[in-house]
């Protein structure tokens, strides 16, 4: 009788699994759509965000393979939104989405994924502190690079109360995308390049 009942929740784990990985999915997808869509205003892009995706791999982006998103508008890429992985955060991998203008300015960072602590190292997502919003129209060259940096560690990015080691990875995360943009700007940007 138990190995029924065990044969029996096993199929009906399996069937539940195969009915909400298609769902989960497609929320995920959603979700990306949105937060690419948060990133980048408008007027910046006139075709879907997600259509001229690639796959890219660096160690200024971390481990793994990262996503790259072109933002066109007339068929002219306008922002480049990069995925990356902080590994130094507090309680393991923190994913992140940048959008880098051609001008060469963060219009935005957002936290996809972590599991930093709540209460203290979640902070960096919008949804729980305003503390993201730092990154908007900084550079590498704003401020200096000494200024990439926590202000605890003499830098100009606000750490977050009690909890020093989350902002740090994502503060050193970000200046690494950046620095990424700019050595691959020309390929990033499609210059001097035809066509998708």
């Amino acid at each position: 009788m138990l190995a029924v009942v065990a044969l029996a929740s096993a199929g009906l784990l399996a069937a539940l699994s195969r009915w909400a990985g298609p769902v989960a999915e497609q929320n995920r997808a959603a979700a990306l759509r949105n937060t690419l869509a948060e990133l980048v205003p408008v007027q910046l892009y006139d075709e879907p965000l997600d259509r001229y995706a690639a796959e890219i791999s660096s160690p200024l982006l971390g481990e793994g393979v990262q996503q790259i998103y072109r933002a066109k508008h007339s068929g002219k890429v306008t922002t480049v939104l990069i995925t990356a992985v902080a590994a130094d955060g507090y309680n393991g991998d923190i994913r992140l989405l940048s959008a880098v203008t051609g001008d060469r300015k963060l219009l935005g960072v957002r936290v996809l994924e972590h599991r930093e602590t709540p209460g203290l190292g979640d902070a960096i997502e919008l949804k729980k502190s305003e503390w993201i919003h730092q990154f908007e129209g900084r550079s590498l060259v704003d401020p200096a690079p000494a200024g990439w940096q926590v202000a605890k560690d003499g830098g100009q990015f606000d750490q977050i109360t009690a909890a020093t080691i989350t902002p740090r990875a994502v503060v050193g995360a970000v200046r690494r995308q950046l620095e990424y943009v700019d050595r691959e700007y020309a390929q990033l940007f499609q210059i001097g390049q035809t066509g998708p």
